[in-house]
């Protein structure tokens, strides 16, 4: 039951933190100090995909997994496991990255263009 619940923990973890790094730059609209949590999501998350990185969370729900006698998630990983075919058609991850890319992008420009002016005496407000 124990590492049936650490495997659930890390996906429910992995599924917000890919609900954060979608959504996270719109949140900065409201609060702005968290822009630089953002930033380092999405600079993890690219360096994630360019370099081919394992994620921590995918290991921790394959040994949850594991230890409780389940089948562990597949070689190709979390993504192409809950979300291919889910979320987006199979075979569509290149377009899902990109419209992930735009997303944050567009988040990311919002931020700049809409966000309230700092004042003295409110730092990072």
């Amino acid at each position: 039951m124990g590492h049936r619940l650490i495997a659930d923990l890390a996906m429910v973890a992995h599924f917000a933190f890919l609900a954060y790094m979608a959504v996270g730059g719109f949140l900065a609209w409201r609060w702005p100090r968290t822009i630089l949590l953002h930033i380092a999501t999405t600079a993890y998350g690219l360096l994630n995909v360019i370099v081919g990185w394992p994620c921590p969370l995918t290991s921790v729900e394959r040994w949850g997994r594991d230890q409780a006698g389940e089948a562990t998630l597949p070689a190709s990983g979390f993504i192409d496991h809950y979300l291919a075919g889910v979320i987006y058609p199979e075979g569509a991850e290149t377009w899902a990255r990109l419209a992930l890319a735009a997303l944050v992008v567009i988040s990311w420009v919002g931020f700049a263009l809409f966000r309230p002016p700092r004042t003295a005496g409110r730092l990072g407000a």
